[in-house]
C-alpha cells in the first residue's frame, strides 16, 4: 500500500530537495576535477582538454587533472567515466569517436554512448589534413592515388581515432583505391610511424599533423573540409585536389556520468562555455584551426543523435563491417 503524504509535507520535501541541489551546484566544484581524455598526450583532444582545464582552474581555483586513457578506440576512457561516481568530478573530454562512430564500427561496446552519459556541452569542431613523410615521392593527392591504383593494397594508411580511420576509408571508397589500414592507440603514435616510414599516409587532425608539416618533416597533400584552412591556405582541399566532394570533419564534446545532478551539469556547462571563449582556447583555436562549438546539454544530445546517424551512413557506404 502506498503511504499517504500530506500535500504540505510533499511541498516541504520538494523545496528541501531543490535547496539541497542548488547548494551542491553553488559549491561545485569543491575539489579537483579529473578531465579524462581517451587519447594520448599531444593529441588534439588532449591539447583542448589542457587549455580548458587551465581556464576552469583560473575561474574556480580548483585544480584540473588531465587523465589520458588511450587505447581501444576510446573504450578505456569511456568505460572509466561511465563507471565513475555521478558527482561532476570525472569529466569526459571526448570526440565523435566514442560518441558517434564506435557504435557502428564495433558489434559490441563496453559502454552505452547515450545511456551511460549526461551530455554537458559541445566544445569545438575541426578539420583533418592528409599527410605523407617529406621524403616520399608523393607531391599531391593525385600522385598518391595514382601510386595506390598501380599497386592495390600495397600502400598503407594509419589512424589513431575513428575520425582518422573513416577519413581514410572514405578516401579509399571515393578515389576507388585499395589501401592497407594500420590502427594505432592515438594519432601522435601513428605520426611517429609515418615519420619512420612504417606507414605511407594518414589523415589526421590539424593539431597533430600541421606542426610536423611546418617543421618540414611531413608533406601536406590536402585538407578534409570543403574550404581551405586559414592555417595552411596553400594546401588544397582533398576535394579540389581530385576527389570531388570529399569532406570529413570531427568534433569535441564534454560528458559526465549518467545520473549526475542536473544542477551540477548546468554549472559545468557554464564553466566550459566560459573556458571555450577564454584566451587559452582562443590561442589553441588559432593554432589548430578549431572552431568553437558550444551547446546546451539538450542541444548536444540532439546533435549527437544526428551525428551518429550520419556516421552510420558513412561507415555503411564505405563498406566497413563492424568488428
Amino acid at each position: 500500500m502506498k503511504r499517504f503524504q500530506p500535500p504540505a509535507l510533499v511541498a516541504i520535501t520538494s523545496a528541501a530537495l531543490a535547496l539541497s541541489t542548488a547548494a551542491v551546484a553553488q559549491s561545485y566544484p569543491a575539489k579537483p576535477l579529473s578531465f579524462v581524455v581517451p587519447f594520448a598526450p599531444g593529441s588534439a583532444t588532449d591539447q583542448l582538454a589542457r587549455a580548458l582545464g587551465q581556464a576552469v582552474n583560473a575561474e574556480t581555483g580548483q585544480a584540473v587533472i588531465v587523465d589520458n586513457k588511450p587505447g581501444a578506440s576510446g573504450f578505456i576512457g569511456a568505460q572509466l567515466v561511465a563507471k565513475a561516481p555521478p558527482d561532476g568530478y570525472t569529466v569526459f573530454i571526448t570526440t565523435n569517436t566514442t560518441h558517434a562512430a564506435n557504435e557502428h564500427l564495433y558489434k559490441k561496446l563496453p559502454y552505452d554512448p547515450v545511456k551511460d552519459f549526461a551530455p554537458v556541452t559541445g566544445l569545438a569542431k575541426g578539420a583533418q589534413i592528409m599527410v605523407v613523410a617529406a621524403n616520399k615521392p608523393y607531391k599531391s593527392v593525385a600522385d598518391f592515388i595514382a601510386a595506390a591504383k598501380k599497386d592495390p593494397g600495397k600502400l598503407s594508411f594509419g589512424s589513431g581515432s575513428s575520425s582518422s580511420r573513416i577519413a581514410g576509408e572514405l578516401l579509399q571508397q571515393m578515389a576507388e583505391v585499395q589501401l592497407l589500414h594500420v590502427p594505432y592507440k592515438s594519432n601522435p603514435l601513428a605520426v611517429t610511424d609515418l615519420l619512420g616510414g612504417q606507414i605511407d599516409m594518414m589523415i589526421t587532425d590539424m593539431a597533430t599533423g600541421l606542426p610536423q608539416v611546418k617543421a618540414g618533416k611531413l608533406r601536406a597533400l590536402g585538407v578534409s573540409t570543403l574550404k581551405r584552412s586559414p592555417l595552411a591556405p596553400e594546401v588544397p582541399t582533398i576535394s579540389e585536389a581530385g576527389v570531388k566532394g570529399y569532406e570529413m570533419s570531427f568534433w569535441f564534446a564534454a560528458y559526465l556520468p549518467a545520473k549526475t545532478p542536473p544542477a551540477v551539469v548546468k554549472r559545468l556547462q557554464e564553466l566550459l562555455v566560459h573556458a571555450v571563449a577564454g584566451a587559452n582556447a582562443k590561442n589553441l583555436f588559432e593554432s589548430t584551426g578549431f572552431e568553437p562549438f558550444t551547446t546546451t546539454p539538450d542541444e548536444l544530445a540532439t546533435f549527437q543523435l544526428a551525428e551518429s546517424q550520419k556516421w552510420q551512413r558513412i561507415i555503411k557506404k564505405a563498406g566497413i563491417e563492424p568488428e
